[in-house]
């Protein structure tokens, strides 16, 4: 099936006069999760991955992704052709050297070449007259920094680009529509801040740069930026939209069919325009010389960058949206701890329910994740899950971001260990979770990692530091423990988290070495900011083993020295202690371990069932 689509892409690039097409992940938005309209690259490849890029010529088709998901990859790639590029791995090039490489002697000299281009049987019809190679995409799908640097590629070998092709299109003749979700707002008392004083601080930025307007293409940042809300994009309550903000007025692009009259009330009391979806490419072109705009390049579509006069003043850097929504007012501090109680209440329930169940009814993958997801909804304003599942059973953990299916749904049996990786949006906020737990009989090797990651957690949950420390400074105290046994894990400690809207938010990462293909913008903490703390380690083929905490970032004391900060716990749910060796341990960290569930056993019990509450004493007690 995947080569029969990539030999009919193949003839598509050929009829086009395209040496090499590239197909990224994201949608028109640079977004992480996408819809099922706009998973083109999983179409074509099979990899089912939220990260990937798939670069496809005339010899071979490679796909890049991350730690995250090597070992996923290979196994959805076996048997396609497809050339697995492990990002960030010794002797893997970056996309943009493979690309370069690849067109510098592309011209087919012989019939047979064109033929063996198509990959098909049938002898192809030469292509005259072309002297250059050409790089294909779609424009929508890119950045302006990645379409920048496509561009220079080509022209560095004479070539050219096209950025006006959806050549997957052609061939995905079951392609589901384009998501048109009704939309709500968010209420003030979850959002903690109106529309007029959000925009006040944009403007106030905009003039800081001395830009007239500034052109938004985040959906999560559009969705802070006017408190609305909606369901068109997978595992978060985002609108397909983007938003022309200028001095006096918003230009919001959207389907208008989302729009209650209520919600175009709203809008129209906040001054917000409404004008179809597609509409904003011919917006782009009527900029007037006398106007600066002001664009992320790493967010926006390289289409749209295109689509802006030549004459009209640039103002080229990040979205200020970015970090003013990162950095979380009290009011929606105090919804999220709401929200993390309601999640720990949730994940407490169902680690009772799976210890007391396992090996008495019958449970998989799917249908622990399906118990999970249920409990949840018995929470009070629960939306949905902020993310894909992960309930990974034994040897399927080691796979960072497996996603169980029907194909590899695996029974749980009263031994070893599931990963349950999984989080819930609420109107109070959202969260992101991980606890292994433990079914059954362990051997010393899985003791011995689970004790490792769960001190790297520790550690870094109690992290004191000074204002100017980025993630890059923290990353240490979490992989201390496992670069003492030589170990790794190849993925990021944290990540910055939205309030409805992306779980993955930047501009917050902790990571120890800068990932293959990031932005070089490494951001300081701020008081305020939400992170997950997540160090694991994965055994291919045995186990994998995560455990994973929200923090927040508080102010401490003040002096001399500058502005010290720590890490306030958001999330409460006990450890398994059922897989830990003290032993391991330094004294810090079991009184670490012990106050930490303390506290959970104090904020959960008063919501638990009297057995769940005995269970919970048991599995909160004091370890020395």
């Amino acid at each position: 099936m995947i080569q029969e689509r990539i030999a009919l892409l193949r003839r598509e690039m050929k009829s086009r006069g395209i040496d090499v097409y590239i197909i990224p992940t994201a949608d028109y938005h640079q977004s992480e999760y996408v819809g099922e309209y706009f998973k083109c690259r999983e179409f074509m490849t099979g990899f089912t991955g939220s990260a990937g890029t798939a670069v496809f010529t005339r010899e071979e088709v490679c796909l890049w992704t991350d730690g995250r998901y090597f070992i996923q990859a290979e196994k959805q790639l076996e048997g396609t052709g497809i050339v697995l590029q492990k990002s960030g791995e010794p002797g893997v090039p970056k996309i943009e050297e493979y690309i370069e490489r690849a067109v510098q002697n592309l011209i087919p000299e012989t019939e047979e070449e064109e033929a063996a281009f198509c990959g098909l049987d049938e002898k192809a019809e030469s292509v005259q007259g072309r002297k250059s190679a050409v790089i294909g995409f779609d424009g929508r799908t890119v950045s302006i920094s990645a379409g920048k640097r496509y561009a220079e590629i080509a022209e560095n070998v004479g070539g050219s680009i096209r950025f006006d092709l959806d050549l997957t299109d052609e061939i995905w003749t079951d392609r589901p529509r384009r998501a048109c979700e009704p939309v709500f707002s968010l209420n003030i008392r979850y959002a903690g801040e109106s529309v007029d004083s959000k925009l006040s601080r944009l403007r106030r930025k905009m003039k800081e740069y001395k830009a007239t307007y500034c052109v938004i293409t985040g959906l999560d940042d559009i969705g802070w930026l006017l408190n609305l809300r909606g369901n068109d994009t997978a595992y978060c309550p985002l609108i397909l939209a983007y938003a022309v903000i200028g001095p006096e007025n918003v230009e919001l692009y959207a389907d208008e069919q989302k729009f209650s009259s209520e919600i175009k009330e709203i809008l129209h009391q906040n001054n917000v325009e409404l004008s179809p979806y597609d509409k904003i490419y011919k917006r782009m072109q009527t900029f007037k010389d006398e106007e600066t705009v002001l664009l992320d390049t790493e967010q926006m579509n390289y289409a749209l960058y295109r689509n802006l006069p030549e004459y009209v003043r640039r103002v080229e850097r990040e979205n200020p949206v970015i970090l003013m929504k990162a950095v979380k007012n009290e009011t929606e501090i105090a919804n999220i701890r709401k929200a993390h109680l309601k999640d720990g209440i949730a994940c407490t329930k169902f680690m009772y329910w799976l210890k007391n169940n396992i090996g008495n009814i019958r449970i998989t993958e799917i249908s622990a994740s399906e118990k999970l997801e249920n409990l949840r909804a018995e929470q009070e304003h629960f939306i949905g899950p902020s993310f894909e599942p992960i309930c990974a059973y034994k040897e399927h953990a080691a796979i960072v971001h497996y996603a169980a299916v029907p194909e590899t749904d695996a029974e749980l049996k009263a031994e070893g260990m599931i990963l349950c990786d999984t989080g819930g949006h609420y109107l109070e906020g959202s969260t992101d979770i991980t606890r292994t737990i433990v079914l059954g009989n362990l051997t010393e090797e899985e003791k011995v990692h689970f004790t490792t990651v769960l001190c790297g957690m520790l550690n870094l949950a109690a992290a004191r530091f000074l204002y100017g420390c980025t993630g890059m400074s923290l990353d240490y105290a979490a992989r201390e423990p496992f670069w003492r046994q030589n170990l790794n894990f190849n993925h990021g400690t944290g990540h910055g988290v939205g309030y409805l809207g992306n779980i993955h938010e930047p501009p917050v990462r902790l990571f120890w070495k800068m990932p293959a293909g990031a932005s070089q913008t490494i951001s300081v903490l701020e008081p305020g900011m939400v992170m997950t703390d997540e160090p694991g380690i994965y055994i291919e083929n045995s186990h994998g083993i995560r455990t994973e905490n929200e923090l927040l970032v508080r102010k401490g004391e003040a002096n001399e020295y500058g502005q010290f900060l720590h890490f306030e716990t958001l999330t409460f749910v006990p450890i398994d202690l059922d897989a830990v060796k003290p032993e391991l341990m330094t004294e810090k960290e079991r009184r670490l371990l012990n106050e930490y569930h303390a506290q959970v056993r104090e904020k959960l019990t008063p919501y638990l069932t009297e057995e769940e509450q005995e269970w919970l004493k048991l599995y909160t007690r004091e370890i020395s």
